[in-house]
């Protein structure tokens, strides 16, 4: 499954299944993460690992960049496909293939990488979350080209787990006021994101539904962190240059 095209060839690690809402809505989780970080003349193929689908090896080198996305499993998990996609990891990261990390995908990579990821002490992270950008870091390319950027930006966050030590070599980029890591890299090629760039609002409030049906967050919980979405915006599109600016470097 894939957009056509013929410039930079992309793969998405799906690490969720769709909800009925989202394919209703969107299609699928694949046309939400290639709205957000495709552009016009690429081809963006998908792999949905948590059903054991995975590229081949030798097909690798064919690819820009990988994403990996959110997902309900912990990443400290250890279901099989979850010990297959360390593997690859690791292997991308030896040949320094892009790969961005979103949420699940940033615990995984730091984990896969030697770092070491865990439950927050602090519980559920649902709604909006100002991240601030560390301003003493290694100049870091794709961050520097955006001369424009605020120190500060708002994301949609959903989780309960956190990168609690990054790997070797790894650099944190960016915090909040409950989260250390919410940004880091490694190099120009490793990229992890705590929050959803790729997240409306629309798909955040469906998924509250769900978290409140299913009984993993609680009534009062779920009420503060819509109404919370309804006073202020996620910096979608400063999100979006920075990972494409990643992926893409430029």
């Amino acid at each position: 499954m894939g957009v056509e095209g013929v410039e930079k060839r992309y793969a998405l690690l799906l690490a969720c299944k769709d909800s009925e809402y989202v394919k209703e809505v969107y299609g699928g989780y694949f046309n939400v993460y290639v709205a957000t970080f495709g552009e016009e003349g690429e081809r963006w193929d998908l792999f949905r690992v948590v059903e054991g689908e995975f590229p081949e090896m030798n097909e690798l080198g064919k690819y820009d960049g990988f994403v990996v996305s959110g997902s309900p499993f912990d990443a400290y998990g250890n279901e099989c496909w979850i010990r297959k996609l360390r593997f690859l990891l690791r292997i991308l990261d030896a040949m320094r293939k892009k790969v961005l990390g979103i949420c699940f995908g940033h615990q995984v990579l730091c984990r896969a990488l030697g770092g070491k990821v865990g439950k927050s002490g602090s519980g559920w992270d649902i709604g909006l979350r100002k991240v601030r950008i560390v301003k003493d870091r290694t100049p870091c390319a794709f961050l520097d080209d955006l001369d424009d950027l605020p120190p500060a930006l708002s994301i949609i966050q959903c989780h309960k787990d956190e990168v609690w030590e990054v790997p070797v070599g790894a650099e944190v980029i960016s915090f909040s006021d409950k989260t250390g890591v919410e940004m880091f890299t490694i190099g120009d090629h490793i990229l992890g994101i705590q929050g959803h760039p790729e997240y409306t609002k629309d798909i955040l409030n469906n998924l509250i539904d769900r978290l409140l049906n299913n009984s993993c967050i609680e009534k009062g919980f779920a009420e503060d962190a819509r109404s919370k979405l309804q006073i202020a915006e996620p910096d979608r599109k400063c999100w979006e240059r920075i990972c494409k600016m990643f992926l893409k470097g430029r």
